[in-house]
């Protein structure tokens, strides 16, 4: 029998919710953000990084995040556990517009039915898959319910508008808090799992 897969968010989101272009200005400009780049001046958590890409695990991409990794990782060697991993691993991407052969060794292009193939992918054996960028992809998942878990790094800066991580995908779920730390430059890092469902109550 066939081990499910743990499909895992790490991603960095400010106060507000908004994960568009954290890594420099041209990004992701799209909807006329012009905060690119946010969160480079509090990186100080590259230990986290490295502690969480030091193993085996595949990449699930959509379309813009694909085309930015593909034309950076594959030059940068075995740099860091990150670009070691991200080269020798399987790349699944989501997209409908993509054509032809993918360049980046080891690419998959998804085809159907997103929700249904990454379901599939989760039941295959095979190391656990990171979703990084990806905005539309993420609200795809989430509104199916594949994220088993959340990686985050939240920053102390609000931006009040730009692509959110839960925006209409999100279906009402619970998660536990399995890690947390604070970072001197204060990023929150918080790793959250699938916990069932949402449970209200009252105070009376």
């Amino acid at each position: 029998m066939n081990q499910k897969r743990r499909l895992i968010v790490p991603n960095r989101i400010t106060l507000d919710g908004v994960m568009q272009a954290p890594s420099g200005p041209e990004e992701d400009t799209s909807g006329g953000f012009k905060h690119g780049g946010w969160a480079v001046p509090y990186y100080d958590w590259g230990k986290v990084f490295d502690e969480q890409t030091g193993h085996r695990f595949d990449l699930l991409l959509g379309r813009k995040t694909y085309e930015v990794f593909s034309a950076y990782w594959p030059l940068q060697g075995k740099k860091n556990n990150f670009a070691r991993e991200a080269n020798r691993g399987h790349k699944y991407v989501a997209s409908r517009t993509l054509k032809g052969p993918l360049t980046w060794k080891n690419s998959v292009l998804l085809k159907g039915d997103v929700a249904a193939e990454v379901r599939m992918l989760k039941n295959q054996d095979g190391p656990e898959i990171q979703v990084y960028g990806s905005s539309n992809l993420i609200q795809t998942l989430l509104k199916n319910d594949l994220v088993d878990e959340l990686w985050l790094k939240i920053y102390p800066i609000t931006l009040g508008y730009g692509q959110r991580l839960f925006a209409e995908g999100t279906i009402p779920a619970a998660f536990k808090l399995r890690d947390s730390m604070a970072t001197p430059k204060g990023v929150i890092i918080a790793d959250y799992v699938r916990a069932g469902e949402v449970r209200t109550s009252s105070f009376g």
